[in-house]
């Protein structure tokens, strides 16, 4: 074995880690948030929540992102720290599949259909049919499959290239007496938990361990305890992501490495000892890579039904080790990024946020209209601090969603962050206008000035025509109801009609003395606010209907149902005309 082969066993483990991302990132497409739906629901009973983990690991293909997402999760506050216990004991089942399916390389047979279940064999048509449905397909789902056919191509392409560099190995005195180390179970166990630690793959490990089978000289007896050592060493991308979170997410990795000490010693312990008294022939022999799968499998399955009915002593040793301070847990974290390894749970999340900026929206501007008639300094300093925190929460969807289009996302989720990004600006102008008009309260609350009656009167009518369109506003965005999303533009209509005629009979009023310069600036300051918050009520309304099919061409859309006869708009157009007639 020379230096080429080395450098040959690098780059079969670079295609086999690149082509493992490239089909979990399709696999996550595909699946659409299906997985990640009602994910708080489903964590709720220990059982489901096992049967979940496992089958969103198949579905993203790493046990290790599940890990970090969970970090993620817990650490933004969308899943309480038990419920995950369940999940991480089903991702250890999970990520058995990759070494199932890598496990088919080690067919040997004349029979045609037997070698055509070789992955060298098939992975070739596979490669072919991914990337005729990428370039040919306009479809997107279609589309994620091609890339899942192609990531699968390129991770076999890279277990060949591995198995191809270690062939030499059998020939080499020397390779023979490092393997007398692994007979050692203890130090075979801590060779699998750093190897997996440093390359951060379970499945990339076990994947070198079925390659290195191929050689030859690697027996049951060293390779069980390895497995055992893997599934501690995958431990470390979850330690890893839990630097800088909360203290109940740091005990989601706490329960990840426990779970996986404890089952390693529960069956290495036994399986040392009846080795010793027995002397177990079977350890002797040489293992194959499918056998290399099932003992993953059986181990894993294993642990996890011992372990699972005392998923709440797992719980307390995370509570021992992670002892809760409560000045610990005052910083907030509403988005983290360890979620973006999942991106529909990121999506998810963003929009739950981006419905929470709504809502303070919609609650800032209504509280505003209550400080325009009766200004508080108490009142005043909480529309500030909610103008504050709209502004963060700006800044923080802006950037997260930047990030998150940068990573590959499905059809659906690229169109709910379209939507997000398309809304955030006019939640935060909205908590603007209503800083704004509560500077109107104020300063007529400190000149002891008021509106004359009849602007009074006006204001009032505009401002239950503005209240209702926030309400409308927030509840189609919060449901992506398009009926009532329907209904803002005409609203939308009236409120510019009850504007102008405010505007034109201050004029009058301004002719006849009745009212003065000062209190008009005021007034037309008030009306615009009005004016701007119903726009931007508009613009959101827009974005909920346009996001149905990814356009997002708002003029035009406005155009449309203006200027096209629309009978649904006219309807609603004059219902409300004659509800908030002046």
């Amino acid at each position: 074995m020379d230096i080429f082969s080395i450098i040959t066993l690098l780059g079969g483990l670079a295609f086999f880690l690149y082509g493992m991302k490239v089909m979990s990132d399709g696999l996550e497409k595909s699946a659409n948030g299906k997985l990640t739906s009602n994910l708080n629901k489903i964590t709720k009973n220990r059982f489901v929540a096992m049967i979940f983990g496992a089958g969103m690991t198949v579905a993203v293909q790493s046990s290790s992102a599940v890990t970090v997402m969970l970090v993620g999760l817990v650490n933004s506050g969308l899943l309480e720290f038990g419920q995950t216990i369940g999940v991480l004991m089903g991702s250890n089942i999970g990520t058995t599949l990759t070494a199932w399916i890598l496990s088919l390389a080690g067919i040997d047979s004349d029979v045609v259909w037997l070698n055509l279940l070789k992955p060298k064999n098939f992975a070739p048509l596979f490669a072919l049919s991914g990337i005729v449905m990428t370039m040919i397909s306009k479809k997107e789902k279609f589309k994620s499959l091609g890339n899942v056919l192609i990531g699968f191509a390129i991770l076999m392409f890279g277990m060949e290239l591995m198995s191809g560099s270690m062939e030499p190995l059998a020939d080499m005195p020397e390779f023979q007496n490092v393997l007398t180390a692994f007979s050692n179970p203890f130090i075979a166990v801590i060779i699998g938990a750093v190897f997996t630690g440093i390359i951060q793959s379970s499945a990339a490990s076990v994947a070198i361990l079925q390659a290195l089978s191929l050689s030859g000289g690697l027996t049951y007896g060293m390779a069980i305890p390895i497995i055992m050592g893997q599934n501690i060493g995958t431990c470390v991308t979850a330690i890893i992501s839990s630097i800088g979170v909360n203290r109940n997410a740091k005990k989601v990795a706490v329960v990840h490495l426990s779970f996986n000490i404890l089952g390693t010693l529960i069956c290495l312990i036994p399986f040392c000892i009846g080795n010793a008294l027995f002397d177990w022939a079977f350890t002797s022999w040489d293992i194959t890579p499918i056998m290399i799968a099932i003992v993953h499998s059986i181990f894993n399955i294993l642990t996890t039904a011992i372990l699972l009915p005392f998923a709440k002593q797992l719980e307390k040793i995370a509570n021992f080790v992670i002892r809760d301070k409560d000045k610990d847990e005052v910083r907030e974290v509403i988005l983290d990024e360890r979620t973006l390894s999942v991106p529909t749970v990121a999506v998810n999340k963003s929009f739950d946020v981006t419905v929470d900026m709504c809502m303070l929206a919609k609650d800032a501007f209504l509280k505003g209209i209550v400080q325009m008639n009766g200004y508080t300094e108490d009142g005043a300093a909480e529309i500030d601090e909610i103008e504050k925190r709209l502004d963060m929460l700006q800044d923080l969807l802006s950037t997260y969603m930047m990030k998150l289009s940068k990573i590959g996302v499905s059809e659906a989720d690229s169109k709910r962050i379209a939507k997000i990004l398309h809304t955030i600006d006019d939640f935060e102008r909205i908590g603007d206008h209503a800083v704004g008009i509560t500077k109107i309260g104020k300063e007529l609350h400190d000149k002891k000035t008021a509106f004359s009656p009849e602007a009074h009167k006006e204001l009032e009518k505009i401002a239950e025509a503005v209240t209702e369109i926030l309400n409308i506003t927030a509840e189609c965005f919060r449901t992506g109801d398009l009926r009532l999303a329907g209904y803002v533009e005409p609203l939308d209509q009236v409120i510019d009609n009850l504007i102008l005629t405010a505007k034109r009979s201050h004029i009058i009023r301004l002719q006849h003395g009745v009212c003065t310069k000062e209190l008009g600036f005021a007034l037309s300051d008030v009306l615009t606010s009005f004016e701007r918050t119903a726009d931007h009520c508009s613009n959101v309304a827009v974005a909920v209907i346009e996001a149905q099919n990814g356009t997002f061409d708002t003029h035009e859309y406005l155009h449309y149902i203006k200027h096209k006869n629309n009978e649904s708009f006219m309807e609603k157009y004059d219902e409300y005309l004659e509800k908030f007639s002046l």
